[in-house]
């Protein structure tokens, strides 16, 4: 029987020498019997197209140590950190995991403490409209705790063990200190060999390859060179459409929208030509860039208010080796979550809409089926 089982949350966009790194670190801590990835699918949790899709990630994610992959759900998956963490924590939980291993700029953080003194209401803290909401929580932890809680990946550290707070049976959280640059930097050092996502599709998108090739693994570059490869320019067309001419009233009822960002969204769409000038047409104090992107690729899936539920509903298998499979089979005799290994029309139809929809926006620039058609991997 396996017992020991790992669990990680992770987006791989793309899967890096970071990312081998962690999962190496995070093995040999906790002598794990079997590691399970909870992998964001099409769209990542800051409102971005994954680089390449979710079946070309699964290989590269298996080929680099993980046994089991799994589908967080899109209505985890585009969320700020709390609800991406909710989703991604409750999901590991009901695979079997033992514990969770994350990457964090200051692993000896007391995340325990900085839980134990988050807000449980919204005070006036957070009425101000002079700074973001993350900007806001921090301070008031700061001034709690006297812990700076800034740093990207310690924010999405803190939300996975508010999570794991909750669960019925917690899972061992396990802090590894992460490697290379700010997960914000965009520049690549000249002899770096670890370098954050974003420096990395960066890199692939100015064509550097020689550092692409220094910074993650063989099969990574191979396929970031030979697959299709996808970002928000491919989808801004539709999305400037969808914009253009969506009445206000009914981006109104887009999810997420608020404070009036519709009317400045319509406005920058109507005078910017690209993507990018977008953003910084629609950028406010208020809004962070990664929520204005959230809330763009709602408004490409037009979802609304009340289509987002807030339980999970299913498990999605991506791919898994034998250790995997095995692992598999022993949670479906645990489980009562649906583990879906293939889509049906009624699952499409149903509980897994959102996130045929979105892989479907992504099949119509690619051309490669993203869920009828597909199996899982399988090394």
């Amino acid at each position: 029987m396996i017992a020991n089982v790992l669990g990680i949350v992770a987006e791989y966009n793309p899967f890096h020498n970071g990312h081998a790194y962690q999962l190496r670190q995070a093995k040999q801590q906790t002598h794990a019997d079997v590691t399970v990835v909870a992998m964001s699918g099409n769209w990542v949790q800051r409102g971005e197209p994954a680089l390449l899709d979710k079946w070309q990630r699964t290989k590269l994610a298996l080929s680099g140590g993980a046994d089991l992959v799994v589908e967080l759900p899109f209505q985890f998956a585009v969320q700020p950190a709390h609800l991406f963490a909710q989703g991604a924590v409750q999901l590991l939980s009901e695979l079997g995991c033992t514990s969770l291993a994350f990457g964090a700029e200051h692993p000896d953080l007391d995340f325990d403490t900085l839980v134990a003194n988050q807000p449980t209401n919204a005070s006036s803290h957070f009425k101000r409209f002079d700074e973001t909401y993350p900007t806001l929580f921090n301070d008031y932890l700061q001034k709690q705790t006297g812990m700076d809680l800034r740093a990207s990946n310690d924010i999405l550290g803190f939300s996975y063990v508010a999570a794991n707070h909750q669960l019925a049976h917690p899972m061992k959280m396990l802090p590894i200190q992460r490697r290379g640059s700010s997960h914000q930097d965009t520049q690549v050092g000249t002899k770096a060999t670890v370098a954050s996502g974003a420096a990395i599709r960066n890199a692939v998108q100015e064509g550097n390859w020689a550092a692409v090739d220094q910074l993650v693994p063989k099969d990574t570059a191979t396929a970031l060179r030979e697959d299709q490869r996808t970002t928000w320019a491919d989808y801004w067309p539709y999305l400037r459409f969808q914009l253009l001419s969506t009445a206000i009233d009914n981006l109104h009822e887009i999810y997420q929208m608020s404070e009036g960002i519709e009317y400045r969204l319509k406005q920058a769409a109507l005078t910017s030509v690209s993507f990018d000038d977008f953003l910084r047409s629609a950028k406010t104090k208020r809004f962070t860039y990664a929520r204005l992107q959230r809330l763009c690729v709602y408004v490409l899936l037009q979802i609304d208010q009340v289509e987002l539920p807030t339980s999970l509903r299913y498990a999605r298998v991506l791919g898994f080796n034998r250790r995997g499979q095995e692992h598999l089979n022993q949670v479906k005799k645990a489980t009562e979550l649906p583990l879906i290994a293939r889509v049906t029309d009624d699952w499409i139809n149903g509980p897994y809409r959102l996130d045929y929809q979105a892989g479907l926006m992504r099949q119509m620039l690619s051309g490669a089926d993203q869920d009828r058609l597909q199996h899982p991997v399988i090394v």
